[in-house]
């Protein structure tokens, strides 16, 4: 009876042991949990990581579009800019092909009064019949030179005033022959290049 007790108790002792032991690992394990979780934070902080990381890439991303799109801008803008200064020149070039000699035809062109003003001196003498004559000749060489390079004269005796190809120097009163606004006389002739005015002539006009 006496070894059946101390069995017994021997058997008490030891399931109390046991469940001491299993409070004792429980207990351990979670210390070594929460000891690991507050000595490696890598989870939280990979988190954070990853989340800036993503952040500056897509920051990045708009800078480069941002960039892209203005250098796009300027590339388009200085094509349109090239394009316009080709167009310009073409022009230009153009311009000076159609009006090439103005300059030597304006100048020419006193030459040409004085010449004309020689031949309105009435001749009173076979000499200056003869040096009349010779004017002429070169009136008229000059004459077809600036004919053959597009240069004529404007028509003003009789049309009605036109103030981009006539200067009016003079008025008279207007009649039955020359109603208002017609160019009465010729005091200047006046020369066109092409559609472009050399000199206007300079004319008296009917008011």
């Amino acid at each position: 009876m006496i070894v059946r007790r101390i069995e017994l108790a021997k058997e008490e002792n030891e399931k109390v042991n046991s469940e001491e032991q299993n409070v004792v690992d429980d207990s351990a394990a979670n210390d070594a949990s929460e000891a690991a979780a507050e000595e490696d934070p890598t989870s939280s902080t990979a988190a954070e990581s990853e989340a800036t990381s993503t952040e500056t890439i897509l920051k990045d991303i708009k800078k480069i579009e941002d960039e892209r799109d203005e250098l796009s801008d300027k590339y388009i803008r200085a094509q349109a800019e090239i394009v316009n200064m080709r167009r310009r020149n073409e022009k230009e070039q153009a311009a000076l092909a159609k009006y090439d000699g103005q300059k030597l035809a304006k100048a020419v062109l006193p030459a040409l009064d004085n010449l004309e003003r020689a031949l309105s001196v009435e001749s009173n003498s076979e000499h200056s019949e003869q040096l009349q004559k010779g004017v002429k000749m070169v009136q008229s060489n000059l004459l077809k030179a600036l004919e053959d390079n597009h240069v004529s004269e404007i028509d003003a005796a009789g049309q009605t005033f036109d103030p981009n190809m006539h200067q009016a120097v003079q008025t008279v009163p207007a009649d039955d022959d020359h109603p208002a606004d017609t160019v009465v006389q010729v005091l200047q002739k006046g020369y066109i290049l092409k559609d472009r005015v050399l000199r206007p002539a300079m004319v008296v006009v009917a008011q």
